[in-house]
C-alpha cells in the first residue's frame, strides 16, 4: 500500500540536514499558511503558553497541507486526552515540556502509541488522520515510523536525566529551554551567570553525546545559527509575535528618528 503519512520534518532530520523552524502562539492559520510559504522547515505550534486549543490543530494543520512546512506541536503537559485529541487531528510531531526522568518519557511515549506498545485510544472511522475513515489501514500502518516525539529538557533534575531520557526507544529529540533552565536554578534570564552556563553547557554535551536528535531555541548571544554550528539540529528564529513587535518596533523607531516625532 502507498504510505499516505509524510513527516517531512523527520524525513530531514533523518538525512541529517540543518532544520530552521519559527515558534508560533498567535493560533491563527492565515500567518501560519505565510510562515509555511516563506520556507520554514517547521512551525512550532505552542499549546503550553500560547492562544490554542485542539480545535485550532486543525486549521493550522489545514493551512499547512499544500506546502511541506511540518507542524511540531508543544503541549501544555502530558494530558493523555489533550495528547490523543492532538494525534487525532493528523499531528505528527509532538514536543512535550518539562520532562525530567526516564519514568515520564516512557509514559509520554505509551500515550501516543496504540496498543500493544502504548494506550492511545482508537476511533479510526471519526478522525482527521485518517482521513475521516477513508485511509485507515494506511495511517495504523505508517504512524509509529513518522511519529516525532521530542522531550523538553527545562529544569535540573532533566539536565541530570538525559541520557536516561535518551535511552527511551520511542523518544526521537531532546530539546532544551534556555529560558526555564535558567528560571529553574534561579537565574530568570541571566544567561551569562556562571551557574546557569555551566548548566547550559552541560545539557548541550550531553544531548550531542546522546544518538537522538537535538534541539534548542536561541538564548543570550547564541543564534540560531551558532547553536546550529554547535551541532544541534534543529533550531527556531522566535516567534511570529516576536517577529511583528520587534519589526515594527524598529520601523516606529526609524520614522521618528527620520522626523524629529517623540511623541
Amino acid at each position: 500500500m502507498e504510505e499516505k503519512i509524510k513527516n517531512f520534518l523527520k524525513q530531514k532530520l533523518l538525512k541529517n540536514k540543518k532544520v530552521l523552524g519559527c515558534w508560533t502562539s498567535l493560533d491563527n492559520e492565515i500567518t501560519s499558511e505565510l510562515l509555511a510559504l516563506v520556507g520554514f522547515d517547521f512551525l512550532l505550534i505552542d499549546h503550553e503558553h500560547g492562544y490554542g486549543d485542539p480545535r485550532g490543530i486543525t486549521r493550522q494543520l489545514q493551512s499547512l497541507k499544500e506546502t511541506k512546512c511540518s507542524a511540531l506541536v508543544r503541549m501544555p503537559k502530558d494530558d493523555e486526552v489533550y495528547v490523543k485529541k492532538t494525534l487525532d487531528a493528523g499531528v505528527n510531531s509532538i514536543m512535550f515540556p518539562a520532562v525530567t526522568n526516564k519514568k515520564e518519557a516512557k509514559n509520554i511515549v505509551e500515550m501516543c502509541r496504540y496498543a500493544p506498545k502504548g494506550y492511545r485510544g482508537v476511533a479510526p472511522g471519526m478522525i482527521r488522520a485518517t482521513d475521516y475513515g477513508l485511509n485507515i489501514q494506511n495511517y495504523f500502518e505508517n504512524i509509529e515510523k513518522n511519529l516525532l516525539i521530542v522531550c523538553q529538557i527545562e529544569n535540573e533534575e532533566g539536565v541530570s536525566n538525559i541520557q536516561d531520557i535518551a535511552d527511551v526507544e520511542g523518544v526521537d529529540m531532546l530539546f532544551i529551554g534556555p529560558m526555564d533552565l535558567s528560571t529553574n536554578i534561579g537565574c530568570f534570564g541571566k544567561f551569562n551567570d556562571p551557574k546557569f552556563v555551566n548548566l547550559i553547557e552541560k545539557a548541550k554535551k550531553d544531548i550531542i553525546k546522546t544518538t537522538k536528535f537535538s534541539g534548542i531555541i536561541p538564548y543570550g548571544n547564541n543564534s540560531w545559527q551558532d547553536l546550529l554550528d554547535y551541532g544541534f539540529n534543529l533550531t527556531t528564529v522566535g516567534t511570529e509575535l516576536t517577529l511583528l513587535r520587534d519589526t515594527s518596533k524598529a520601523l516606529i523607531k526609524k520614522f521618528k528618528e527620520l522626523n524629529n516625532n517623540s511623541s
